[in-house]
C-alpha cells in the first residue's frame, strides 16, 4: 500500500504498522525496552484495538489509530492529565482538518464529541520508574475519519458520517502530532492550569445532572468542575465527591 509519510513536528520519530494487535500494545513493549520519548507507533488496523476499562475499540481500515510514548518524568496525577491535554488536541486538529463539522466538544475523561456523539477516544496507560515518578507514559488515541461503530454504548460518529469527506489517516495523524506538541509544551511549560482552563470551555455537561458509572455502583449528580489534577467533581447526596476515574453518561 502506497502512503504519503505523515508531517511530524520535530522530536517525533514514526514506527508504522499495516496490521498490529493495538498500536498501546506495541508503544509498551517499545517503551519497557528503552524507546525515546516522541516514539509514534501508527497502524492502519488493529486485531485487539482497546478503550478505557478494557473496552473492545473496533478498528477498521479508514481510521486513524496512533500512541505516542512519552517519558515526562512526572506523578502519576500528573500523567493523568495528558489525556485531557491530548483531548485539546485532537479537537484543535478536528478544527484544522474539517473546518465544517462543528465545535469538538470534551466528554470526561478522555473523549472528544461530535454532534453530542464520540468521534475519538483516547487512552492513556503509564508505567513507574524506580522512584514514585512515572517511567513513561503511553497516550493512545482512535479518531473515527471514515467509520464508526453502530452497536456503541454511547452513539458514535465519523467526520464522513458527519457529512464530510474524510482526511486520510497520515493526514489526520500529522495534524493530532502537530498541535499535540503544541498542548505537550503548554503543559510543560505552565502546568495543568491553561490546558484545564480551555478544556472546561469545551466540556460537555459541566454544571448539568450526570450519571457516573463507578467500577461498582453508578451515581447521580450535578458535574460541578474537575480539579487540579483532573478528577470529576460531583454534587450528589448533599455532598462534593472526587472521582478519578469513570465513565459517564446523560441523567435519566
Amino acid at each position: 500500500m502506497t502512503l504519503s509519510q505523515p508531517l511530524l513536528p520535530a522530536g517525533f520519530r514514526l514506527i508504522f504498522h499495516e496490521l498490529v494487535g493495538s498500536t498501546n500494545g506495541e508503544a509498551k513493549t517499545l517503551a519497557r525496552n528503552g524507546a525515546a520519548a516522541g516514539t509514534v507507533i501508527w497502524a492502519l488496523q488493529q486485531t485487539e484495538g482497546r478503550g478505557r476499562r478494557g473496552h473492545i475499540w473496533s478498528s477498521p481500515p479508514g481510521n486513524l489509530y496512533t500512541s505516542f510514548i512519552l517519558r515526562p518524568g512526572c506523578t502519576p496525577e500528573q500523567a493523568a492529565q495528558l489525556g485531557f491535554v491530548a483531548s485539546l488536541a485532537i479537537g484543535d486538529a478536528l478544527a484544522e482538518l474539517a473546518p465544517d463539522i462543528g465545535a469538538p466538544a470534551c466528554k470526561w475523561p478522555n473523549d472528544v464529541l461530535v454532534g453530542g456523539r464520540k468521534i475519538a477516544g483516547i487512552l492513556v496507560e503509564s508505567e513507574f520508574g524506580r522512584d514514585e515518578r512515572v517511567a513513561f507514559v503511553i497516550v493512545g488515541l482512535g479518531i473515527n475519519l471514515a467509520s464508526a461503530p453502530s452497536d456503541t454504548e454511547f452513539p458514535a460518529t465519523s467526520i464522513a458520517g458527519e457529512g464530510l469527506p474524510p482526511p486520510t489517516p497520515e493526514a489526520a495523524l500529522g495534524a493530532v502530532a502537530k498541535h499535540f506538541e503544541i498542548w505537550l509544551r503548554r503543559w510543560r511549560e505552565k502546568g495543568f492550569g491553561p490546558a484545564r482552563d480551555v478544556w472546561r470551555s469545551r466540556a460537555v455537561a459541566l454544571g448539568e445532572q450526570i450519571r457516573v458509572r463507578l467500577e461498582t455502583a453508578i451515581l447521580h449528580g450535578r458535574f460541578v468542575d474537575i480539579d487540579q489534577h483532573g478528577a470529576l467533581l460531583l454534587e450528589t447526596g448533599g455532598e462534593l465527591r472526587c472521582i478519578p476515574a469513570g465513565d459517564v453518561f446523560p441523567a435519566r
